[in-house]
């Protein structure tokens, strides 16, 4: 007989009796990302983490979710504006090229993620999938202002996305802290996972400004519509 494999309690939140649907608040437009450092491991003289609480397994499971959900969608974008703009523009070639393959990586990690603990991805992945391809290749026929519009739009969206989770686990850790209870790597390493990731979303975001994302023609109108979409998104992703 196979024995079952084994999970760590931190993340072993995928019995359908405890997960719960829950509605996570998006903080505003482009915070200022947190400086502080989670811890990676659990210090000598503390207790072995404790399982998490159904409405923290809830939390991760929605918000690991979104997040494969969103990183498919942003690799999806690029995939559909790259021929167009580096025809036009074959300077941008580097650039996309760089943007993508963090993307990729973002998607790949996810995907990991979701695999191992078993958590079901969004159940609209075929309509994020036409969705996000229709995004990428109209704002590429745009133009390139157009396309870097998207970009900073999406990014405005994700990168607060991004930083509303670590504020969430960092509060997680300062209270196991007090209490005298580990950390454990999952945690910490999930924690600066985020982080990492929440900071090369942003930098897309600069580099999208750099590009001249703010002379798209209507800007307001389409960057207020792509951001509207990326909420909806969000929220949906997360129950369904």
């Amino acid at each position: 007989m196979t024995a079952r494999p084994t999970y760590s309690p931190l993340f072993d939140f995928l019995a359908p009796s405890i997960v719960t649907s829950r509605r996570l608040h998006t903080s505003p437009p482009s915070p200022p990302p947190i400086d502080a450092s989670p811890p990676t491991s659990t210090p000598k003289n503390a207790s072995p983490p404790p399982p998490l609480t159904p409405s923290q397994s809830a939390f991760l499971d929605s918000a690991l979710r979104v997040n494969q959900a969103g990183e498919l969608a942003a690799v999806l974008i690029y995939s559909a504006q790259n021929p167009l703009l580096i025809k036009s523009h074959p300077h941008l070639r580097p650039l996309m090229k760089h943007m993508y393959d963090q993307e990729a990586g973002h998607f790949a990690f996810f995907n990991t993620l979701l695999a191992k603990h078993r958590i079901r991805p969004t159940a609209l992945y075929p309509v994020w999938t036409l969705a996000a391809t229709a995004l990428g290749w109209g704002t590429a026929f745009m133009g390139r202002e157009a396309a870097m519009a998207c970009t900073e739009a999406v990014e405005t969206e994700i990168g607060g996305h991004y930083n509303e989770q670590v504020r969430v686990l960092l509060d997680w850790v300062e209270k196991l802290e007090e209490r005298g209870e580990g950390v454990g790597e999952e945690l910490g390493g999930l924690v600066e996972a985020l982080r990492r990731i929440r900071d090369e979303e942003l930098e897309h975001l600069d580099h999208a400004v750099e590009n001249d994302a703010k002379e798209a023609r209507p800007y307001e109108l389409l960057t207020e519509v792509i951001r509207g979409g990326c909420r909806g998104a969000i929220w949906v992703s997360e129950r369904v």
